[in-house]
């Protein structure tokens, strides 16, 4: 009982001591954990920086590595291309010159032969001096000709002239201006004198001034016609003196056209008449048949009336006509709205129900 009641006497202090140790180890312990940690991270820093540095000294090897293996291939590269432009700028060359070579001695055979081509110079040297020849001929031809037709012109003017002064001509009595008397023989327009007629002037034929009244008056077929330009007048002719017109003004005045008056132009029937026969010979020319329909006879009474076929069909009757005019479809409509107006509208529509008449009467 003794050693029961101490221990209840010392429970207390147990307990603050048993909560002093755990408080002490918890301590220990919290330190031991940071001081681990603490090396952990140390060991696993010198360890992570140590596998960096060694990863960052691969990957720059790799890199150097890489940029000299690639600058090498595009040296190499660079070298191939290079070599293989001056292997083709050679065969090019050798090929531009092989060509030439070629060419020329295929031209010089085949196209443009020598010896051939100083054949056709020489062919072509006596073909020029053959149609000069001829062209020399042509132009001696030519100038004879010329010559030919001059000394016809200047015989046939000699001979007009002679005719024109065969008054000229010396007689038995008295010489001619060409027949002189101090030369030995005759001039040469003499001789042509003596052998040429005289010229003989044609008179004009005056017409007379009945003639021109008798035929030329507005009763005529054909009317006159006036130039429209006047005529210059001649210059021995004289503007008459005196209150006179000019004579195309005259003639002009005297054949005008007729121009009947009202009177005179419309027709003698009356011109419901005229539009009567008009529609007779107009309903002649379109009727399709010859029977004529009398309505107030007993003609058609046995005949059966034929239905017309707009109105009565096969299937059913057309209401076009009867009921309306034009057909009234909604569903095919496109939209509900009007037509939109493109052209003005007319003014004198507008004003329909809107104006008063003289009455006072809406029109």
């Amino acid at each position: 009982m003794a050693a029961l009641a101490r221990l209840q006497a010392r429970l207390s202090g147990l307990r603050e001591e048993y909560f002093r140790r755990q408080r002490s180890l918890d301590e220990d312990r919290k330190i031991k954990y940071k001081a681990a940690v603490k090396i952990q991270s140390w060991f696993r820093g010198c360890r992570v920086r140590a596998y960096l540095r060694y990863l960052i000294k691969m990957v720059i090897f790799i890199q150097k590595w890489w940029r000299g293996y690639r600058s090498r291939r595009h040296f190499r590269k660079m070298v191939e291309t290079a070599y293989f432009i001056m292997k083709m700028n050679f065969y090019n060359e050798m090929a531009v010159r092989i060509q030439k070579r070629w060419r020329g001695y295929y031209v010089r055979k085949y196209i443009h032969n020598y010896y051939a081509l100083k054949k056709y110079l020489e062919a072509i040297s006596v073909k020029n001096k053959i149609v000069r020849n001829e062209l020399q001929e042509y132009t001696e031809m030519k100038e004879k000709e010329e010559k030919r037709k001059d000394l016809e012109k200047k015989e046939k003017e000699k001979k007009y002239q002679a005719r024109k002064m065969h008054y000229l001509l010396s007689t038995e009595q008295i010489a001619g201006i060409y027949n002189s008397p101090f030369r030995k023989s005759p001039d040469p327009m003499e001789l042509l004198l003596r052998k040429s007629k005289p010229l003989s002037h044609r008179r004009q034929q005056m017409k007379s001034p009945f003639a021109y009244e008798l035929c030329d008056r507005p009763t005529c077929k054909r009317p006159p016609t006036f130039p429209t330009a006047q005529p210059l007048p001649p210059v021995d002719r004289q503007k008459p003196q005196g209150p006179f017109r000019d004579t195309a003004e005259v003639l002009r005045q005297r054949y005008k056209p007729l121009e009947p008056t009202l009177r005179v132009a419309a027709s003698i029937n009356s011109p419901l008449e005229k539009a009567r026969e008009e529609m007779k010979r107009e309903e002649w020319r379109n009727c399709i048949h010859d029977n004529e329909f009398l309505p107030f006879s007993s003609y058609h009474k046995n005949e059966k009336y034929d239905p017309s076929i707009h109105t009565l069909g096969k299937y059913s009757q057309e209401a076009y006509g009867i009921k309306h005019f034009r057909e009234v479809q909604p569903k095919k409509w496109v939209s509900d709205k009007d037509f939109q107006t493109v052209l003005p509208s007319i003014v004198l529509f507008e004003k329909f129900g809107k104006t008063y008449s003289r009455t006072g009467q809406i029109v």
